[in-house]
């Protein structure tokens, strides 16, 4: 009976230490069912998509190193992908998300994300990748909390309060994704949303009666740590709260040097955390506001967002005009100040007790440089497109790197250009051949009419220049080369340039995209395939056992269980450990 129980014990500990990936790190299981709900945010009822029942979707909470497990069940009408940009997936693009990397999960399926978020701290959130599906939704944050043992650079808050704000349609994903099909662009949105909520009726006449709103309760004195998401098209959004500054601290897993802001920029797909005194004396409600940027303001004045922030001891509604936006909209040379102050704090621990500093970047030779050039959509054999480099991405059948291992070919194309070309604009499946342990420039030059955001997945990277009109080898003069900051999705101002530096040191296939969802589903993105050719298993993880298969290897998928079966014995993977642990104490009774 003795060896019974022990082998009963032997079993368990690696059946879970095997199939789920996991050493010694802890690990957190969540799970996902995404469905659509009908709301009605602007005072129209529309179908929206949900996780668990709830829009927004809830929080992820993990902490450095943890290892997460999040059971996907796909309850669409479509396919479905789960991306989690910023968590860097060390060797472990299977698990990133996107349709280079995955095959999707096909409706009434369910898929398990397996990954950790090693060496990482910080605010992010999550989103479904395909088909235009984040303009219904599906969204939700993302944070990763230092270790006990890792002070943070400031005092801790007395809580965390979530901000999820992002511009806004009254039609669902499936009709957008019509209107670009068709040739036309989105048109102006009908709202901003804060927390998946309409407007605080602040105006009678730009707001109508019956909107339901975000309220925000804290109590005077303390501090909070806003951690605050633009998650939504292709809307630049200006962040305020009424009589309160904003203490920039972090952005995307970096500490920031500490500055006060009266308003801060957040552009599509970036994060931000800020601490925030309720040092006010709550005569009345204060207003949270977020608005259209550089914009014509008189005609998106209805594109704003305001929630309602509440001292426990408040003493009335909020009331009178909302706090003034910044006014330099043909003075964007004025706005990219803001962007070029964000730096990094070099001597605050990040994800371990060495400064943040410690590497220094403005040292490494650079080994390549690529130019990627973005243009406003153009014509591709009648289609409506966005292009890098003049050229549109086409969505590969085959995953990237399952195309390699199982030598499918002509999946891809490893030519993707370092340079514009001055060649008529084509669509392809050009992906940039980078090199294992490089240390890489790229310029993002914008010859586009709008602002824009580019996200890479997989890496961060330090955000060394930003500037108007075009890039040169002599622009290099005016890098920050000592605290840029370290980040993963950068702004990139219409008519200029941004420029980064990007180590190589993780293995796999990775997204760059246009972040602008618009721009995104018409073809601005390509990936970065980066392939240590002495592998042996240490840089890149193989594929996962619950992988699936598609295109070219649609043969070598079984059939996999419904998605009710596999949340039972996978899915609910607590009460999984729960029963195993209970089977095991009654063993041994």
């Amino acid at each position: 009976m003795v060896v019974f129980r022990l082998s009963l014990f032997l079993l368990i500990h690696v059946a879970l230490i095997s199939s789920l990936c996991f050493a010694e790190d802890p690990y957190v299981f969540y799970d996902f069912k995404l469905s659509y709900i009908t709301v009605s945010p602007l005072g129209v009822p529309q179908q929206v998509i949900a996780v668990n029942g709830a829009f927004p979707a809830s929080l992820v909470n993990t902490t450095t190193n943890e290892n997460v497990a999040i059971n996907v069940d796909n309850q669409l009408d479509e396919n479905l992908l789960m991306t989690w940009p910023g968590i860097q997936m060390r060797r472990n693009s299977w698990q990133d998300g996107v349709v280079g990397t995955n095959c999707p999960i096909q409706p009434k399926k369910n898929f398990t994300y397996r990954f950790q978020v090693k060496d990482q701290v910080g605010s992010f959130f999550y989103f479904p990748s395909l088909n235009f599906q984040r303009a219904s939704g599906g969204f939700g944050p993302f944070i990763i909390n230092n270790r006990s043992s890792v002070e943070i650079p400031f005092a801790r808050p007395h809580g965390d309060i979530f901000i999820l704000i992002g511009d806004w349609y009254t039609q669902n994903h499936t009709a957008l994704r019509t209107t670009l099909d068709s040739g036309e662009e989105l048109g102006l949105p009908d709202g901003v949303l804060i927390n998946g909520k309409g407007p605080y009726r602040y105006n009678t006449t730009l707001v109508p009666d019956g909107i339901e709103y975000e309220t925000v309760k804290v109590d005077p004195g303390k501090t909070y740590r806003f951690r605050v998401h633009n998650v939504g098209i292709s809307t630049s959004l200006n962040f305020r709260i009424q009589g309160h500054m904003l203490l920039l601290v972090e952005t995307e897993g970096y500490y920031t040097v500490q500055q006060n802001f009266t308003s801060f920029d957040i552009h599509v797909g970036q994060s931000y955390s800020f601490l925030v005194t309720m040092d006010q004396n709550a005569t009345t409600d204060y207003y949270i506001v977020a608005s259209a940027r550089f914009v014509n303001e008189s005609v998106w004045e209805r594109v704003t967002g305001v929630a309602i922030l509440h001292y426990s001891n408040s003493k009335g509604p909020a009331m009178g005009p909302l706090p003034v936006a910044p006014s330099d909209i043909y003075n964007q040379w004025s706005a990219m100040n803001q962007p070029k102050a964000i730096r990094q704090n070099t001597s605050a621990s990040g994800a371990r007790s060495n400064p943040q500093g410690s590497f220094h970047y403005g040292s490494i030779n650079v080994t390549d440089t690529y130019v990627l050039r973005s243009l406003s959509p153009v014509r591709i054999d009648g289609k409506l497109r966005a292009t890098l480099n003049g050229i549109s991405f086409v969505n590969p059948d085959t995953p990237i790197r399952l195309a390699d291992l199982h030598n499918v070919k002509g999946a891809y194309k490893l030519d993707f250009p370092k340079n514009p070309l001055d060649r008529t604009p084509q669509m392809d499946r050009s992906v940039i051949n980078a090199t294992y342990k490089g240390f890489i420039e790229v310029i993002l030059q914008s010859n586009d009419t709008r602002m824009q955001s580019f996200h890479m997945d997989g890496y961060a990277f330090f955000v060394v220049g930003m500037d108007f009109g075009q890039w040169t080898e002599s622009s290099r003069n005016k890098y920050n080369k000592w605290d840029a900051i370290f980040r993963s999705t950068i702004e990139v101002y219409p008519g200029g340039w941004t420029a980064v530096l990007i180590s190589l040191d993780n293995v796999g296939v990775w997204n760059l995209r246009a972040e602008n969802l618009d721009r995104w589903y018409l073809g601005q993105e390509t990936y970065m395939r980066i392939i240590n050719p002495e592998e042996n298993g240490d840089t890149e993880m193989p594929p996962p056992d619950n992988v699936f298969y598609c295109g070219a290897l649609q043969s070598l998928q079984k059939e996999s269980p419904s998605s009710t079966a596999v949340t039972l014995l996978s899915g609910n993977s607590k009460l999984f450990l729960t029963i195993l642990a209970s089977i095991f104490t009654f063993s041994l009774s």
